[in-house]
């Protein structure tokens, strides 16, 4: 068998592919985890309930990347998949870092739902990016190990989630001009 199948492209650039999508998408789960570590504390700063947390960290969320996904997956079959990609990328981490200046329940709730429409982009278009490198003989085995993607980015998140909060507690509070007194803890005023 020669190096390269016919129709796919050469497995040094296509593992180079299943790496750098697995990396994207653990990523992607450090951002979905990390709000768990933050529950007592977003609790305690916009006075709301656990059911309300919930919402937070599950339907605003999930809802609209569900809905977007399969948006996405059409858009997928036909057209650009990198840019997607990187579009949702993009999306994603811009309303990642944005939650981090939210001032409501229901700002949060609009930025996480921001979170789930950029991150419905990653999988329609990995998992046809991967079906188009590799024989199906081998298939199973690159999108198995892009799927890693889910366990060690929740790993990841709890981990250096925690070192992350642990070190910003310890952080005097500062002044951000034109947003307020802000530190680990207190909400900005």
């Amino acid at each position: 068998m020669s190096s390269k199948e016919p129709g796919y492209p050469r497995p040094a650039y296509a593992w180079y592919m299943v790496v750098l999508l697995l990396v994207i998408y653990t990523f992607s789960f450090i951002d979905r985890q990390i709000l768990g570590l933050l529950g007592p504390a977003i609790k305690a700063d916009f006075g709301i309930s656990d059911t309300q947390f919930g919402i937070l960290t599950g339907f605003a969320f999930a809802v609209f990347y569900t809905a977007f996904g399969l948006i996405c997956a059409r858009y997928a079959d036909s057209g650009n998949r990198r840019m997607l990609i990187v579009i949702g990328l993009f999306l994603w981490s811009l309303m990642t870092a944005a939650s981090s200046l939210a001032r409501s329940f229901m700002s949060l709730f609009l930025l996480r739902m921001g979170v789930g429409v950029g991150e419905a982009t990653l999988a329609p278009a990995a998992n046809s990016m991967l079906a188009d490198s590799f024989p199906k003989e081998r298939l199973s085995t690159a999108l198995s190990v892009y799927s890693m993607g889910i366990p060690v980015g929740s790993a990841l998140a709890f981990i250096v989630g925690g070192a992350v909060i642990d070190f910003a507690e310890k952080l005097p509070d500062i002044e951000v001009p034109g947003y307020g007194l802000m530190g680990a803890g207190r909400k900005p005023s």
